[in-house]
C-alpha cells in the first residue's frame, strides 16, 4: 500500500514540497444540479499543514456543451518564489474522464497530456526532454482522476459517486503526476455537523489512509481533511 500513501499523501502532502518546509464556508450559488450529478462552481481553497496556511487553489468547474471541464491553479511560496500547478480536466456528461493537462510552473517545470478512452489512457510526460515519456494504463472499473493539490478533483469524486445507492464504491484512480494508478472507495457516511454547519460526509481511503470530505449543497467540496497528518483543505 506504499504506493496508495503516496497517492493520497503526495496529494496533501506535497505542498511541503512546493513550500520548501514551509474558515467557515462562504454561502454558494444556487444553482440547479443536473441529472448526471455535476454542476458549475468557483471557489478557492486555503490548504493548511499542522494548522499553518502552505497553499491556495482556485478553481472552476463549467459546462461545455454536454462536457464538463474543471480548472484548477494552486500556488504555494517557497524559499524560491511562488510554484504553481495547473491542471484542467474535461469530462463527459457522466463524468468519466476525456483529456487531462497539468503543468507545473516555478523551480521545477513539467507538463503531462492524458487522453482517455473508455477503460484506457495513454499518457504523454514532458520533463523537458527531447522526446516526451509515453505510458499506456488499462483499468477495469470506471475511473477518476486525483492529481496532487488539485483539490477541486475530489469534488467531481463527490458528484460522481451514487449517492442514491450509498455504500461503498470503487473507484480505479490515475494520478498523472506521478504517473500512478490505483484503486480507492469512497462511501457516504450520512449527514455531518461540522462548526455548526449541517454536510454530507463522504470518506475515501484505501486500507492505509482516509480523507474525509465535508460537502455542501449540490455536493460541492467545503472542506477536506486528513486526521493523520493534521492536513486540511477548506473553501474560502
Amino acid at each position: 500500500m506504499e504506493r496508495m500513501r503516496s497517492v493520497f499523501g503526495k496529494a496533501i502532502l506535497c505542498a511541503l514540497v512546493f513550500a520548501a518546509g514551509i474558515l467557515a464556508a462562504r454561502p454558494l450559488l444556487s444553482q440547479k444540479k443536473p441529472a448526471n450529478g455535476i454542476s458549475e462552481d468557483k471557489g478557492k481553497f486555503d490548504i493548511t499543514l499542522q494548522g499553518q496556511t502552505v497553499g491556495t487553489e482556485d478553481f472552476s468547474i463549467t459546462r461545455d456543451g454536454d462536457q464538463w471541464v474543471a480548472r484548477g491553479t494552486t500556488e504555494f511560496k517557497g524559499e524560491k518564489g511562488t510554484n504553481r500547478v495547473i491542471g484542467e480536466l474535461r469530462l463527459n456528461a457522466s463524468g468519466a474522464p476525456l483529456h487531462y493537462v497539468w503543468s507545473t510552473q516555478g523551480d521545477k517545470k513539467a507538463s503531462s497530456t492524458t487522453e482517455f478512452d473508455g477503460l484506457t489512457a495513454k499518457v504523454f510526460l514532458d520533463v523537458g526532454r527531447k522526446d516526451p515519456y509515453e505510458q499506456d494504463f488499462k483499468f477495469a472499473s470506471p475511473v477518476v482522476v486525483l492529481d496532487n493539490n488539485l483539490y477541486d478533483q475530489y469534488e467531481i469524486l463527490a458528484e460522481v459517486y451514487d449517492w442514491t445507492a450509498g455504500g461503498p464504491q470503487n473507484f480505479a484512480l490515475l494520478t498523472p503526476q506521478e504517473q500512478s494508478p490505483g484503486m480507492i472507495t469512497a462511501e457516504s457516511q450520512g449527514p455531518a455537523m461540522l462548526d455548526g454547519v449541517r454536510y454530507d460526509k463522504l470518506a475515501v481511503h484505501t486500507p492505509g489512509l482516509e480523507i474525509t470530505l465535508y460537502l455542501g449543497s449540490a455536493h460541492r467540496l467545503i472542506r477536506l481533511s486528513v486526521p493523520s497528518s493534521k492536513a486540511e483543505v477548506r473553501r474560502q
